[in-house]
């Protein structure tokens, strides 16, 4: 969890700030650059979303390949599972 929090920290120092190079000259370019921050974001977002979702599809596949091997296990012992 931390790394995730010092990832965002360290993008947030890199792309999201104002500095001298950035400064935005008018409105067009202002504009400009709230696009492309809010666009930035919003990938940040979706790659971190993906990750997620990634690690809980992971999750539930190993749950299920948990489950298999018990009942495997309970079926070569004799012992008979629970009823559904």
């Amino acid at each position: 969890m931390s790394d995730i929090k010092s990832e965002i920290d360290s993008d947030i120092e890199q792309n999201y700030s104002l500095n001298s190079n950035a400064d935005p000259k008018n409105m067009h370019e202002l504009t400009i650059y709230v696009q492309n921050l809010l666009q930035n974001v919003q990938d940040k977002f979706q790659s971190m979303s993906d990750q997620i979702i990634s690690r809980i599809d992971d999750m539930g596949n190993r749950i299920d390949d948990l489950e298999k091997s018990i009942a495997d296990l309970m079926t070569q012992a004799g012992v008979e599972g629970p009823e559904k």
